[in-house]
Protein backbone atom coordinates (compact mmCIF):
# COMPACT_ATOMS: atom_id res chain seq x y z
CA UNK A 1 0.00 0.00 0.00
CA UNK A 2 3.07 2.11 0.73
CA UNK A 3 4.44 1.42 -2.65
CA UNK A 4 1.21 2.81 -4.26
CA UNK A 5 1.53 6.38 -2.31
CA UNK A 6 5.11 6.72 -3.22
CA UNK A 7 4.22 6.25 -7.08
CA UNK A 8 1.19 8.71 -6.39
CA UNK A 9 2.98 10.90 -4.75
CA UNK A 10 6.07 11.48 -6.74
CA UNK A 11 4.07 10.98 -10.16
CA UNK A 12 1.87 13.80 -9.05
CA UNK A 13 4.81 15.84 -8.27
CA UNK A 14 6.27 15.87 -11.46
CA UNK A 15 2.64 16.29 -13.25
CA UNK A 16 2.56 19.38 -10.40
CA UNK A 17 6.03 20.79 -11.76
CA UNK A 18 4.47 20.52 -15.24
CA UNK A 19 0.69 22.38 -14.46
CA UNK A 20 3.32 24.93 -12.22
CA UNK A 21 4.88 25.07 -15.68
CA UNK A 22 2.05 26.13 -17.85
CA UNK A 23 0.45 28.34 -15.56
CA UNK A 24 3.45 30.31 -14.82
CA UNK A 25 5.61 30.55 -17.94
CA UNK A 26 5.39 30.85 -21.61
CA UNK A 27 6.11 27.73 -22.21
CA UNK A 28 4.56 25.91 -24.71
CA UNK A 29 3.45 22.42 -24.06
CA UNK A 30 5.90 21.08 -27.03
CA UNK A 31 8.79 23.05 -24.98
CA UNK A 32 7.66 21.42 -21.38
CA UNK A 33 7.14 17.77 -23.12
CA UNK A 34 11.18 18.34 -24.24
CA UNK A 35 12.49 19.64 -20.91
CA UNK A 36 10.72 16.77 -19.11
CA UNK A 37 12.37 13.98 -21.37
CA UNK A 38 15.60 15.94 -21.38
CA UNK A 39 15.51 16.25 -17.41
CA UNK A 40 14.81 12.71 -17.66
CA UNK A 41 18.09 11.67 -19.42
CA UNK A 42 20.29 14.63 -17.29
CA UNK A 43 18.88 13.22 -14.12
CA UNK A 44 19.41 9.59 -15.14
CA UNK A 45 23.10 10.73 -16.74
CA UNK A 46 23.92 12.10 -12.79
CA UNK A 47 22.88 9.05 -11.48
CA UNK A 48 19.65 10.98 -9.60
CA UNK A 49 17.04 8.97 -11.38
CA UNK A 50 17.39 5.76 -10.88
CA UNK A 51 16.64 5.91 -6.97
CA UNK A 52 13.66 8.06 -8.02
CA UNK A 53 12.65 4.80 -10.20
CA UNK A 54 13.57 2.29 -7.23
CA UNK A 55 11.56 4.04 -4.88
CA UNK A 56 9.00 5.36 -6.43
CA UNK A 57 8.75 2.50 -9.22
CA UNK A 58 5.65 3.99 -12.25
CA UNK A 59 4.90 7.27 -10.62
CA UNK A 60 8.58 8.01 -11.88
CA UNK A 61 8.55 6.07 -14.58
CA UNK A 62 5.06 6.61 -16.41
CA UNK A 63 5.83 10.51 -16.67
CA UNK A 64 7.79 11.80 -19.74
CA UNK A 65 10.67 12.09 -17.45
CA UNK A 66 10.73 8.06 -17.30
CA UNK A 67 10.98 8.01 -20.71
CA UNK A 68 14.22 10.60 -20.93
CA UNK A 69 15.20 7.94 -18.50
CA UNK A 70 14.55 4.97 -20.67
CA UNK A 71 16.79 6.44 -23.50
CA UNK A 72 19.66 7.18 -20.85
CA UNK A 73 19.79 4.01 -19.65
CA UNK A 74 19.13 2.04 -22.87
CA UNK A 75 22.42 4.30 -23.95
CA UNK A 76 24.35 3.55 -21.26
CA UNK A 77 23.74 -0.40 -21.32
CA UNK A 78 24.21 -0.47 -25.03
CA UNK A 79 27.71 1.81 -24.80
CA UNK A 80 28.66 -0.88 -22.47
CA UNK A 81 27.79 -3.94 -24.52
CA UNK A 82 28.36 -2.32 -28.03
CA UNK A 83 31.13 0.71 -27.54
CA UNK A 84 30.57 3.86 -29.56
CA UNK A 85 27.66 2.71 -31.89
CA UNK A 86 25.47 2.14 -28.83
CA UNK A 87 25.42 6.26 -28.70
CA UNK A 88 23.39 5.66 -32.00
CA UNK A 89 20.97 1.94 -30.86
CA UNK A 90 20.26 1.86 -27.30
CA UNK A 91 17.84 4.15 -26.80
CA UNK A 92 15.59 3.03 -29.89
CA UNK A 93 16.32 -0.28 -28.68
CA UNK A 94 15.62 0.10 -24.87
CA UNK A 95 12.29 2.00 -26.13
CA UNK A 96 11.10 0.31 -29.20
CA UNK A 97 8.11 -1.57 -27.67
CA UNK A 98 6.99 1.49 -26.14
CA UNK A 99 7.09 2.87 -29.28
CA UNK A 100 5.68 -0.27 -31.15
CA UNK A 101 2.57 -0.02 -28.65
CA UNK A 102 1.88 3.30 -29.27
CA UNK A 103 1.73 3.01 -33.27
CA UNK A 104 -0.06 -0.17 -32.99
CA UNK A 105 -2.25 1.62 -30.57
CA UNK A 106 -2.40 4.62 -33.14
CA UNK A 107 -3.52 2.89 -36.13
CA UNK A 108 -6.11 0.55 -34.06
CA UNK A 109 -8.20 3.61 -33.30
CA UNK A 110 -7.95 5.11 -36.84
CA UNK A 111 -9.24 2.16 -38.15
CA UNK A 112 -11.65 1.85 -35.82
CA UNK A 113 -12.85 5.47 -35.43
CA UNK A 114 -13.73 7.72 -38.28
CA UNK A 115 -12.56 11.37 -38.25
CA UNK A 116 -15.20 14.46 -37.90
CA UNK A 117 -14.97 17.53 -39.22
CA UNK A 118 -14.60 20.33 -37.14
CA UNK A 119 -17.44 22.71 -37.12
Amino acid sequence: MTDMITAFLVGGAICAVGQLLIDYTKLTPARILTLFVVAGVVLSGIGVYAPIVDMAGGGATVPLTGFGHLLAEGVRKAVDEKGFIGVFTGGLTAASGGITAALLSGLLASLVFRQKDKA
